[in-house]
């Protein structure tokens, strides 16, 4: 059986299962040009959830009854292009499907061997290079600079967390379990944590935490957590909008504190960003991540469920803080 998963209707709020739809499909014989092939890891991402919504955003919405697409690690059954043969791993952000006809064009070949290959849709793909861009193109970090990372366990906070500390910054991690926050620290280095769930008051844990105020602020959730962050930067910081994953689903307009004072006031940058903003720096990004890695500066945790079916439960899963590092679905070895 090859099957697919569509998008079976637009959610309001927080996504279900209902929301998603499990079918059957067929892999017609490749083309001149056409790769037909095979997923092994298929990555679930806060950012699908924009794709949802038929609001206008940086990627276009996905489409009602047709596939959900996102990253995904395959083998190559047959080829049909050049450069291509029956064996080779790619990379591509195509349909959630178990076995697919695709452009060459679609996917890139990667390299077996020199790491896992899920990594590839982790440290060394889009979240690896988001936490790279973020914190280096915009945080701009410098040794004994405090940096706070809110979503500090997921699959971009925790390489954020590593680069600052490489860069001889001190960091603060906030995340949602104390397992999540034992891994930050005896793990990851991270020189101090904060559990926002258990946590009372945010605003004066930041102030305890960060005695020095805060220089970097990688922010990954937004709301509260943000806000509490926000009020204590120094002069001259620089806040780096990457995800804000508590207000992905929120069905009205949040309300929250008027920025602009605080940021005048201290000559604050903030600055949102998505990868492609920096597609002429991948390679220079590609290299050094993999360096890092060979050299055991970086570590990664990834979460993996086994199972085609478990992906639409997986991505809801998300929105839940169930995973530890890149949230990732298994499909096939």
């Amino acid at each position: 059986m090859n099957r697919k998963i569509l998008l079976k209707s637009r959610p309001n709020g927080m996504p279900d299962a209902n929301n998603f739809e499990i079918t059957e499909a067929t892999a017609p014989d490749p083309k001149d040009g056409e790769l037909r092939i095979k997923a092994l890891y298929i990555s679930v991402d806060p950012y699908m959830r924009g794709r949802m919504s038929d609001a206008k955003s940086y990627a276009p919405p996905f489409e009602v009854g047709k596939p959900i697409q996102g990253g995904i690690v395959a083998r190559v059954l047959e080829s049909r292009a050049d450069n291509f043969k029956a064996g080779d791993v790619v990379l591509g952000r195509i349909d959630w499907q178990e076995i697919q006809t695709v452009p060459a064009s679609a996917v890139t070949k990667i390299e077996e061997g020199k790491a896992p290959l899920s990594y590839h849709l982790g440290i060394l793909g889009m979240p690896g290079l988001t936490a790279y861009f973020g914190l280096l193109k915009i945080g701009n970090p410098k040794p004994v600079e405090t940096v706070v990372v809110s979503g500090a366990a997921g699959a971009v906070g925790t390489v954020v967390c590593q680069i600052a500390k490489i860069k001889g910054c001190r960091v603060v991690g906030i995340a949602g379990s104390d397992e999540k926050l034992a891994y930050l620290k005896n793990e990851l280095g991270v020189d101090d944590v904060i559990n926002y769930r258990t946590t009372k008051d945010i605003k004066k844990a930041i102030e305890e935490t960060c005695p020095n105020g805060v220089d970097i602020y990688y922010d990954n959730v937004g709301g509260e957590i943000s806000d509490a962050v926000i009020s204590h930067l120094n002069k001259y910081a620089r806040v780096v909008i990457c995800g804000q994953i508590s207000l992905y689903n929120a069905t009205d307009m949040p309300t929250g504190p008027r920025l602009q004072p605080l940021l005048l006031k201290r000559s604050v940058l903030m600055q949102g960003f998505i990868v492609s903003d920096y597609a002429d720096h991948v390679t220079e990004a590609s290299q050094q991540l993999n360096q890092w890695v060979s050299e055991g500066k970086l570590k990664y945790e990834e979460t993996i469920v086994e199972g085609f079916e478990n992906l639409p439960e997986t991505f809801l899963g998300l929105f839940e803080g169930k995973n530890t590092g890149k949230y990732l679905v298994k499909i096939a070895e």
